[in-house]
């Protein structure tokens, strides 16, 4: 088990596959775009690779805030459903973890759809606790 940074188009692309589970939504083509243009705002994109391919995804920024001070946010966070239950997921959030204190940061947030039991409880299992709610209002493009 290998984690990296997707930072090319085709590694951004080879990633889509994993986060098609979470983001079912997204096409292909559009999911390269956005992610490239996230990271010109700092997203980072980190994958899990077994036997050659990705297998968990983690997209993820920096930041900083009055509440938190310097924190790490994972956006997206996802394993490919035939693999999970082998440490994949695991791994990864262990690594952002890391990769958050390298960074100068106190601590690591994340939201979760509430519908996402399987995934509270594995992000309860792995040491976070459920400290707030999530509202969001739907706004006209016009």
């Amino acid at each position: 088990m290998t984690i990296y940074l997707a930072e090319t188009e085709q590694t951004i692309a080879a990633c889509y596959p994993v986060m098609l589970e979470l983001r079912p939504h997204l096409e292909k083509a559009v999911f390269v775009k956005r992610v490239q243009e996230q990271q010109s705002q700092g997203y980072l994109l980190a994958y899990l690779e077994a036997e050659g391919a990705p297998v968990a995804v983690a997209g993820f920024r920096i930041g900083v805030n009055l509440a938190w001070g310097r924190f790490l946010y994972v956006d997206d966070l996802v394993t490919l459903s035939a693999r999970r239950s082998h440490g994949y997921g695991k791994a990864l959030l262990r690594w952002l973890a890391e990769y958050a204190v390298k960074e100068g940061c106190a601590q690591l947030h994340l939201d979760s759809g509430m519908q996402r039991l399987d995934a509270h409880r594995f992000y309860e299992r792995e040491g976070m606790k459920i400290a707030g709610y999530h509202f969001a209002q739907l706004l006209d493009e016009g």
